[in-house]
């Protein structure tokens, strides 16, 4: 795996969500790292690729509740431990699950395995509401799926937080996780 600045210089093959992802980030002015990999959509996976970012590639959930009414993307670290608990408490939606396949495409034009904080551009009626746990926005960097899980990004954390999110329309919420058991 090598490190690359920008987009592929040859999108032939590439997702047109994958290509957005680059056309929005450059439209932006977001400068971004790449790295092109087999297949990785799981966290295992990412830990090779975290070693060429340079940093840790988040975790990213899709999470509802369970009337399905409210949608959540939860970022957090990659080798931080998720309970749902810990969560339901601090946005007060208890029955918290991960949501189908079929609304991941519906709300981010994502598919499993590749959720990202990128596919908030595709969720253009705000039905998604993005929670980062703090220890994210700590770190300089983030990293990502630019919407497909065969490659990955990093990204300045203030870029991501200051430019992307007011760009497609989303704000955050800060949420603290332990992840203990």
């Amino acid at each position: 795996m090598e490190l690359f600045s920008g987009r592929p210089g040859n999108t032939e093959g590439r997702l047109p969500r994958e290509v957005r992802t680059y056309d929005l980030l450059d439209s932006l002015g977001i400068e971004y790292k790449r790295t092109d990999h087999e297949q990785a959509d799981n966290m295992e996976a990412c830990f090779e690729i975290d070693a060429v970012l340079g940093v840790v590639i988040c975790k990213n959930l899709f999470l509802t509740n369970r009337q399905k009414s409210a949608f959540y993307l939860l970022m957090m670290p990659g080798d931080k431990k998720f309970k749902t608990k810990e969560l339901s408490a601090q946005i007060n939606s208890a029955r918290l699950s991960f949501a189908s396949p079929e609304d991941m495409l519906k709300y981010l034009d994502i598919e499993p395995g590749s959720v990202s904080i990128m596919g908030l551009m595709n969720d253009k009626d705000n039905a998604v509401k993005l929670l980062i746990d703090e220890d994210v926005l700590k770190e300089e960097y983030l990293g990502c799926h630019p919407c497909v899980n065969t490659s990955s990004l990093r990204i300045r954390t203030e870029d991501v937080i200051n430019t992307f999110l007011p760009a497609v329309g989303h704000d955050h919420r800060t949420v603290h996780l332990e992840g203990k058991d």
